[in-house]
């Protein structure tokens, strides 16, 4: 293959596939677009350290690798379709570009609530921007914050409004407790208690049903009428996937770019999808293909994308990493290894109390298919230690344990 590989997506995954093209050999032209102004930066600490003024925003910025100096960077610029039988792109500033080779690392963004009321007021938390916007509104004395979504970042959000000393912070979900979905009941029980310690308010199994003020919101209102008065509403419901200028190819896009154990595209071997966009079949479970939204899978992917890209998959394996995450809340972590959503019927402490530190295992079959600890560094570490572990098992595709 020879000519310009067009990388679709000018975050972490577009950065890493530029810098993973190189280590694999291409030596022709990569262009990089973005829709965002900014060059490749961190995300994670936007809704923590930033949002809470510990870190500057422009601290956040990846500094490329040298052997990405002559990458051309469109920031700035949109993609608003492809033709990937003719290897083109076209841009919304006209212009279309051919490619030999197409990455498709595009992302997502905020789903938002389509309920009546003001916008002013309402936040998300996925850019820059975001961030900016949304850290002017906490910083108000006596601020009334509600979150609506008790998922990974809207826990994140909540405790920082709550460190930053806002008056009142609100998390709503219409689950019975937050994040019960990626840690289960035993430790999402703990988490919640450990939030409320901190002064965090939660109103559980309660949806939206709108918005209430006149330029700017004023009040949630809930499914059951009743009002809760907020200054500030972050919407922390969910992602979407940017996958629109992909229509028209055949392709499945009903939960991001479907893409077989190698990360290929439509069975295309000139189209590759990395990070959060790629839903794979991942060898090591199911083989069942999910998209995985951890900050790992971008540099994982690209490497493994990369390698099929310029060389095809001759003698590599297929793509199966081992997830990881990390959530720093108030004072405490929760990191991850595995897939523990895979083993919430087989929940175990394996070190630790709940009160304290802890560890737990997640099973399936009997087999540990992932660790969750809870608390302070020891307990990061402790999960660490089962890192080796969880890569040296089988797969459990091969032995059927999931089938």
């Amino acid at each position: 293959m020879s000519g310009r590989i067009v990388v679709a997506g000018a975050s972490l995954g577009g950065l890493r596939a530029a810098e993973q093209l190189r280590a694999a050999g291409w030596t022709g032209g990569i262009t990089v677009i973005g829709d965002e102004p900014h060059p490749p930066y961190n995300r994670p600490p936007l809704s923590k350290e930033v949002l809470a003024g510990k870190a500057a925003f422009d601290s956040l910025a990846f500094t490329p690798k040298a052997s990405t100096k002559d990458v051309e960077w469109r920031l700035g610029t949109r993609i608003v379709s492809a033709r990937l039988a003719g290897r083109t792109v076209a841009l919304d500033d006209g212009s279309v570009l051919s490619y030999a080779g197409l990455v498709v690392a595009t992302g997502m963004r905020p789903r938002r609530l389509r309920c009546p009321g003001p916008l002013a007021g309402r936040h998300t938390v996925r850019t820059i921007d975001d961030a900016q916007a949304l850290r002017d509104e906490l910083i108000r004395p006596g601020v009334r914050v509600v979150v609506v979504g008790g998922g990974f970042i809207g826990c994140e959000v909540a405790a920082t409004a709550a460190g930053l000393g806002a008056a009142e912070v609100t998390v709503i979900d219409p689950l019975p407790l937050p994040m019960t979905g990626p840690l289960g009941e035993l430790l999402a029980r703990e988490l919640r208690r450990r939030h409320e310690r901190q002064g965090v308010r939660f109103v559980l199994g309660a949806g939206v049903a709108g918005f209430e003020g006149g330029d700017h919101v004023t009040g949630v209102v809930l499914g059951d009428g009743s009002v809760l008065p907020a200054d500030v509403v972050v919407e922390s419901v969910g992602s979407v996937a940017n996958t629109e200028w992909l229509d028209g190819n055949g392709l499945e896009l009903g939960d991001g770019v479907l893409t077989d154990e190698h990360l290929r595209v439509g069975g295309r071997p000139d189209v590759v999808a990395v990070g959060d966009i790629a839903r794979f079949p991942n060898a090591r479970y199911d083989g069942v293909p999910r998209r995985v939204e951890h900050w790992s899978v971008p540099t994982d992917s690209a490497k493994h994308a990369a390698k099929v890209l310029v060389d095809g998959d001759t003698g590599l394996p297929p793509f199966a990493p081992l997830p990881t995450f990390w959530s720093d809340q108030h004072d405490f972590r929760l990191q991850s290894f595995g897939a523990p959503g895979l083993g919430l019927g087989d929940v175990r402490i394996l070190d630790g109390d709940l009160a304290g530190d802890v560890l737990v295992g997640y099973h399936r079959d009997g087999l540990l298919v992932g660790v969750v600890a809870l608390g302070g560094p020891s307990a990061a570490r402790a999960a660490a230690r089962y890192r080796a572990d969880l890569l040296k098992q089988p797969f459990l595709t091969a032995q059927g344990a999931l089938s």
